[in-house]
């Protein structure tokens, strides 16, 4: 059965990205990746895609799902251990040592910043006893996420022919892990310094992303790069109280392809906030309740991003229950309203009905067919 809803969920997914405009692909024909997205942060909102859904090896972004998992499973001040193991791990180091003992506050620095894989591994060690159990986590993890084109074999992004993911799924766990304070302190830092026991120093840090030097609205969130996965990012961007997620995989140029996209997002749309919950939408004539309509409301908050120099881009397709049958409740749900931007479906608000109506007694249905027949008579009642 999971796996059904998995199939189903996943043709769902591609099919968001099937009314991509062909305007955004010339728009960006100069993105040297082989896979690339931009996301609105708040919303989720697709604002480009190119292969999004394909799965590829995602080097040191896998850090990103590793961090968000050992931050919500968990204390900062727990203090860990290291292994001989994780002292041992290949690759980009913080050059951890056997029976060192650091907060795990700080290996999500090294994690994060200075993409130390050993690091990684002295963080998996200590939340869930060895890689294997970790990597369950970060899976059931993704897989609550939506993520459904990943699977992690390690905490680090040390290739494995079955460690992958794609383009929308890391915009889509990077999303999630901004929406952390801790987490998007520490892919927003540009230098750090952090304990070195038994040494005479401490580590200093300097984060791999170069974005945060050169682009001035660049607040995350992490490199990565082997040579199965190339040069990899996935960056955060905040601008007029806008955060963008631009993602590229396999790049030639990873630092030039994200600004390249976050220019387009920031110029190229607006923030419309089209729901607001409690707002009326319409009201509603109801079948046989004491009163003779109900009204409609918003159930809950929706913003989309609307393209700037076509405001006749967004569509609103409503489905109502024509007539609802009383009794109904307060906040039950008799409708809601679809959103679409140049046709592509970008959003959904429930509608609900703003106050509970009462069911006619046989008393109340003859008392108003009374009514209307004085009333149609001409005399006052």
């Amino acid at each position: 059965m999971a796996q059904y809803l998995k199939i189903i969920i996943s043709v769902f997914v591609v099919s968001l990205f099937l009314g991509v405009p062909e305007t955004l692909a010339a728009e960006f024909s100069g993105v040297s990746a082989d896979a690339a997205i931009l996301m609105d942060a708040r919303t989720g909102q697709v604002l480009y895609a190119k292969k999004p859904l394909e799965k590829r090896p995602p080097a040191s972004t896998t850090k990103v799902l590793t961090a968000l998992t050992a931050i919500e499973t968990g204390s900062l001040r727990d203090m860990v251990k290291v292994s001989k193991r994780a002292a041992g791990t290949e690759g980009s180091s913080i050059y951890l040592t056997e029976g060192e003992i650091l907060t795990l506050s700080d290996l999500l620095y090294g994690a994060l910043m200075k993409s130390g894989n050993d690091a990684c591994v002295a963080i998996a060690e200590h939340i869930a006893g060895s890689l294997d159990s970790f990597a369950l986590l970060m899976n059931t993890k993704a897989l609550a996420m939506g993520a459904l084109n990943t699977h992690f074999t390690n905490p680090h992004g040390l290739p494995d022919k079955d460690h992958y993911t794609c383009a929308y799924d890391l915009a889509l766990i990077a999303r999630h892990a901004l929406e952390n304070r801790k987490f998007s302190e520490i892919v927003a830092t540009r230098d750090k310094v952090i304990d070195w026991p038994g040494k005479e120093w401490d580590r200093k840090l300097h984060n791999t992303n170069k974005l945060l030097w050169s682009y001035l609205w660049a607040d995350g969130v992490k490199t990565g790069t082997t040579n199965a996965a190339g040069q990899c990012l996935i960056a955060s961007a905040s601008k007029d109280n806008r955060r963008l997620i631009a993602v590229v995989l396999h790049s030639g140029d990873r630092w030039g392809d994200c600004i390249r996209l976050f220019e387009y997002g920031f110029s190229h749309y607006e923030y419309s906030q089209v729901a607001v919950a409690g707002e009326q939408y319409r009201m509603l004539q109801v079948q046989n309740g004491i009163a003779e309509s109900v009204p409609a409301v918003y159930s809950s908050d929706l913003g989309i991003l609307i393209p700037s120099n076509d405001p006749k881009a967004l569509e609103i397709r409503p489905e109502i229950k024509n007539y609802p049958i009383a009794p109904l409740k307060k906040g039950q749900v008799i409708g809601f309203v679809n959103y679409y931007i140049n046709g592509r479906y970008t959003g959904k608000v429930n509608l609900v009905a703003g106050c509970e109506v009462k069911e006619q007694k046989p008393w109340h249905r003859l008392l108003r067919w009374v009514k209307k027949q004085l009333h149609h008579n001409g005399t006052m009642f």
